[in-house]
C-alpha cells in the first residue's frame, strides 16, 4: 500500500466513513489532536526511565484506546461505517482510576503547583497531559453536535476518559520523577 495517493491534495480528506470534508474540518481538528497525543505518549514510552518498564503495557493499552477513541472521532454519526466500529468501555476510566491510585500511593501530598520537568520521561508525560486537555476540550465542542443517540454516548465516553487520562498523565509525571529521586518543583512567585 502507498503511504501517498494525493488525494489530499487540494485541501479535503476522507472520513473512515467515507465522507470527504475539508482538512480543518472540525472532525479533523479533533482526531488530529487525538494522534498528536498518541504520539506523545510514544515518545514518554521511548523515554521511560529504568524502574519503570512496567508501565509500558499500560501505556500501548492506553495507546490502544486512543485509536479506538479515534475510530469514533473519524466516523460521521450515523453513517453505516459506525455499525463497524466497537462501542468504548462504559467502565474505560475506572482502569485510569486504578493507575492513578497506585501511582499516588507512593507520593507526597500535593503542597502547591507543580512545574513541569524532571526526568525527560516525566517531562514527556505532561507534555501528554497537556495535550490530552486539548484533545478533550475539542471532544465536548464537537459533542455538542452530535444529535445521534449511539454517536453521542460513545463521544460522552470519550469525554470521561480523556478527563481521566490528563489526571493519571499528571500523576504519573510524579511517579517518574519519584522512582528517579527527583523532588517536585513547586511553584513559587
Amino acid at each position: 500500500m502507498k503511504i501517498y495517493t494525493g488525494s489530499g491534495d487540494r485541501g479535503k480528506t476522507s472520513l473512515f466513513s467515507g465522507e470527504r470534508v475539508p482538512k480543518d474540518n472540525e472532525r479533523i481538528e479533533t482526531y488530529g489532536d487525538l494522534d498528536e497525543l498518541n504520539a506523545g505518549i510514544g515518545a514518554l514510552i521511548a523515554s521511560l526511565p529504568q524502574g519503570c518498564d512496567d508501565l509500558r503495557p499500560e501505556l500501548h493499552e492506553i495507546q490502544s484506546e486512543l485509536f479506538a477513541i479515534g475510530a469514533w472521532l473519524a466516523t460521521a454519526p450515523g453513517a453505516p461505517a459506525a455499525a463497524a466500529l466497537l462501542p468504548l468501555d462504559p467502565d474505560g476510566a475506572a482502569g485510569l482510576e486504578r493507575g492513578i491510585d497506585r501511582f499516588d500511593a507512593g507520593l507526597p501530598p500535593l503542597a502547591g503547583f507543580i512545574l513541569p520537568g524532571g526526568h525527560p520521561g516525566a517531562a514527556w508525560a505532561h507534555i501528554a497531559r497537556t495535550v490530552c486537555r486539548r484533545t478533550e476540550r475539542r471532544v465536548v465542542r464537537l459533542a455538542a453536535g452530535v444529535t445521534d443517540a449511539a454517536a453521542a454516548e460513545q463521544m460522552k465516553r470519550a469525554i470521561v476518559y480523556l478527563n481521566r487520562l490528563s489526571d493519571y498523565f499528571f500523576v504519573l509525571a510524579r511517579h517518574i520523577n519519584r522512582v528517579q529521586g527527583i523532588e517536585d518543583r513547586l511553584w513559587k512567585r
